[in-house]
């Protein structure tokens, strides 16, 4: 009997061409009448390729064995409910790393040069009345990493390449890594530059950006999320963005993606970006051949290569 497996959104061409080859696939997303469809048909899936499952989606589909999440991050899967079942989970870790680092430095350089901004002073035609200004340099600046994990530590080695200064915080002190350790967000904030937010989501961290961090980091330092928008009280960050109480952000995520308030848009110190830490096609195909192996390796009674739950 084919394995029957579910998909309840759009996922890159070269993983859903590897999928068809091996699995009868289901899309939800695509059926005219969802709940009806898994009423009917839940009971066959045994597992799920995507993110985004809920305790209540598991609930319709009584055999499933394993969610194969495309993507590191993981906290939009309910995974406490995933272990209560006995519902194997895994994620596509470390082949987004280089990705996600070189468009955090990228915006990182964009921000501090104004690089979108000075796009639009050409084509609007600005130039021919003066220059646009002076900004500022990454070189010798002091870079705070909010999770130095894989993605963070790639960071850290592309801003030292930048001549920069790493610190970092985290649950815990890495005591093989080089850089200087802060147990304390708001002091790491206070003598940083640039705060990089690159720590998982999750109710664990949660606005762990408050108010209290954000006035810390100050109004010449810098912003850049490439995390989850929950991580920052994203309100607090845009009042101080418009009142001059922070220098200024770079963010790929927000709170309600793709909803991003209107306010940022009148603001001419953001850069704004649509979640594309790992929008390449070599990095999308990566993760989508990992994710296409855990479930192979899950249907041949092989150890998981990258197991969460």
């Amino acid at each position: 009997m084919p394995i029957e497996i579910l998909q309840t959104s759009k996922l890159h061409a070269s993983c859903e061409a590897a999928l068809a080859e091996r699995y009868t696939v289901h899309k939800l997303h695509e059926q005219a009448d969802p709940e009806a469809w898994l009423r009917d048909n839940g009971a066959r899936i045994r597992a799920h390729a995507g993110s985004g499952v809920k305790a209540d989606l598991m609930e319709k589909l009584p055999n499933l064995e394993i969610i194969a999440s495309f993507g590191v991050g993981y906290d939009n899967i309910d995974t406490k409910a995933a272990k209560a079942r006995n519902i194997r989970v895994t994620n596509t870790p470390n082949v987004l790393n280089d990705a996600v680092a070189e468009l955090t430095i990228g915006l990182m350089i964009a921000l501090a040069r104004r690089i979108p901004q000075g796009d639009q002073y050409v084509r609007q035609g600005k130039w021919a009345g003066g220059n646009m200004g002076l900004f500022s340099e990454l070189t010798g600046k002091t870079v705070g990493i909010l999770g130095l994990g894989r993605i963070g530590k790639e960071i850290a080695i592309r801003a030292q390449a930048m001549k920069m200064r790493v610190v970092y915080h985290g649950r815990h002190r890495q005591t093989a890594e080089p850089h200087v350790y802060y147990d304390n967000l708001t002091e790491m904030a206070r003598d940083s530059d640039w705060l990089v937010i690159i720590a998982p989501g999750g109710k664990g961290t949660d606005a762990i950006v408050n108010r209290e961090v954000l006035e810390a980091l100050g109004p010449k330092g810098m912003l850049v999320n490439v995390a989850r928008g929950t991580l920052i009280d994203e309100p607090a960050m845009l009042e101080l963005l418009q009142n001059g109480g922070l220098g200024g952000a770079a963010l790929d995520v927000f709170v309600d993606e793709p909803k991003v308030p209107q306010a940022f848009f009148a603001l001419d110190n953001v850069v704004l970006s649509p979640h594309q830490g790992s929008a390449t096609y070599q990095t999308r195909d990566a993760m989508g051949a990992l994710l296409v192996a855990n479930l192979e390796a899950h249907f041949a009674g092989e150890p998981l290569i990258s197991a969460v739950v």
